[in-house]
């Protein structure tokens, strides 16, 4: 144990041993600069200095026009654009698909498979509209437990107020 003690006394007498630093002239041995320094003084101003380096670096990266730069990294008017093209994409779509809906009548009618009276552009529209299947209509079973839930509260209230209806007369 003692010479655990030892060796840190040592360490912590190295680390706090003060030395100088001396810049010298080398022609004149003139001293330009002399500084007063420990280990541990050199430690912490190097951590400062590193900590300080990588802090900087990322403000710079992060709130700059370099982090397009970065790969992952899109510029927002990049995005903004996407957006937007998406958006045109979907309803370009869209009417194309009711235009084609439209020819696809205006030719039954030339050929005549329709009647002539029975063309309307909102009639097609709403003939082409993709009606919801039997599947998707069905309820879930955490949907029929809801109901029976709310059948039930219903059917509590429905008696409480006969009984108290009851009571007033």
């Amino acid at each position: 144990m003692s010479e655990k003690r030892l060796k840190r006394q040592k360490i912590k007498k190295q680390l706090f041993a003060k030395n100088r630093l001396v810049i010298l002239n080398e022609d004149t041995f003139e001293e330009i600069f002399s500084l007063r320094l420990t280990l541990m003084n050199v430690f912490v101003v190097a951590t400062t200095g590193a900590i300080l380096i990588i802090f900087v670096t990322t403000f710079i990266i992060a709130f700059t026009p370099l982090r397009e730069y970065i790969p992952g990294y899109a510029s927002t008017k990049l995005r903004k654009d996407a957006t937007e093209l998406a958006l045109k994409s979907d309803s370009l779509t869209n009417a194309l698909k009711k235009n084609e809906a439209y020819q696809r009548s205006i030719i039954k009618v030339l050929n005549g498979d329709l009647e002539y009276e029975k063309v309307n552009k909102d009639s097609i529209l709403a003939s082409e509209a993709s009606l919801p299947k039997e599947e998707d209509m069905a309820p879930s079973k955490l949907e029929l437990k809801l109901r029976k839930a709310v059948d039930e509260e219903d059917d509590k209230i429905k008696k409480e107020r006969q009984k108290t209806k009851k009571k007033h007369q």
